[in-house]
């Protein structure tokens, strides 16, 4: 537990002093956010905002997580390296996203094709990587089976269908957060709830293990604390860099830490053996990502829209909702389909009368 206190401080601490230094420095150099001309009109005032504040958020989390391990002398585990590495990697996709935007002076960065591409390379080795390194019970970081509370079934899907349902979590998730971050302060916050729930599993799999305690409802999960730490690390970072970014926001995540955070939830569920659980537990981001598939299918079909503009947080402003109207309305919403899924991982775990 001192370990995941220790993470979440540090990454906390270092990303609320952190995040004002990065304000300054971006604004000194123009890496200022472009806002679409057919968006939203209220949004042209957040123009020239500074954006790529998810360098804070992976530095602090990477930060504190390492700080928890040298406090504690603990050795990082291949589950945890995984995860983080899942992180980093797509952070720099988006890194440099962002880049072009600012460079370019305008909303679009990377092509389409360019950055799934940047997404699959990051999200292939993942997968190839996250079923080697068997400790010494022979327990290695995911095996190649679907999971919702744990792994579904005794048989393998085999490695290729395994990595191509990775690579669909991974694109899907860190695009669903990204499509997730259109207003000051939400994704921060709807993927803030479910980093706290995968917190509250690794510990609750480490005290329940079957390597301690062999039982009927245990878990064979490689790493369950330091994945815990992981998450308490990037927790404490997204927290931080929430101070500024809640409305109105004083610098934006951009798609460096949207596609990173993305890239931490998808890794914790692969890594936790929860990958369908994901789907409630960040339940937001998903029916967010669903209003898009609707508006775009719909539109195609019939020539008509659906919504007055997606992703849905859009469609209220147009309607007249107040940004902070919808941003804590949202904000509650992710936080009622967290405590689903966490209410769904503890029943099946409870013992059968």
């Amino acid at each position: 537990m001192t370990d995941i206190i220790i993470a979440g401080a540090v990454g906390l601490i270092l990303s609320m002093l952190g995040t004002p230094l990065a304000i300054r420095l971006f604004s000194r150099r123009g890496y200022g956010q472009e806002v679409r001309e057919d968006g939203v009109s209220a949004h042209l005032s957040k123009k020239g905002t500074p954006t790529m504040g998810g360098t804070v958020i992976v530095i602090a989390a990477l930060l504190g997580f390492a700080a928890s391990h040298l406090a504690t002398l603990a050795q990082p585990t291949v589950s945890a390296m995984l995860v983080l590495f899942l992180m980093t990697g797509l952070g720099a996709v988006g890194f440099l996203d962002d880049f072009i935007k600012i460079y370019k002076q305008r909303s679009l960065g990377l092509r389409s094709g360019a950055k799934a591409l940047g997404q699959l390379i990051v999200g292939a080795v993942f997968a190839i990587l996250v079923v080697q390194f068997p400790n010494e019970y022979g327990i290695t970081p995911a095996e190649t089976k679907l999971s919702f509370l744990r792994d579904i079934g005794p048989s393998s899907i085999g490695l290729v269908a395994f990595t191509v349902w990775v690579l669909i979590m991974i694109v899907g998730f860190s695009n669903a957060v990204n499509l997730t971050d259109g207003l000051d302060g939400l994704a921060s916050g709807a993927t803030a709830v479910v980093l706290g729930a995968y917190v509250l599993i690794g510990n609750w799999q480490l005290r329940n293990n079957c390597i301690d305690q062999l039982g009927p409802n245990c878990y064979w999960v490689r790493d369950p604390l330091d994945l815990a730490v992981v998450a308490a690390a990037v927790l404490g970072a997204l927290i931080g860099f929430l101070w500024w970014n809640a409305p109105p926001a004083k610098i934006f995540m951009g798609d460096t830490g949207s596609l990173a955070l993305g890239g931490v939830l998808a890794g914790l569920a692969i890594t936790t053996r929860t990958q369908l659980l994901l789907v409630i537990l960040a339940g937001l981001c998903v029916i967010i990502t669903v209003s898009v598939i609707i508006q775009v299918g719909f539109f195609k079909m019939t020539g008509k829209r659906v919504f007055r503009m997606a992703p849905l947080q859009h469609h209220f402003e147009l309607k007249g909702w107040a940004e902070t109207t919808i941003v804590v309305r949202f904000w509650l919403i992710a936080g009622l389909c967290a405590a689903v899924g966490l209410g769904l991982f503890y029943v099946e775990w409870m013992p059968r009368p």
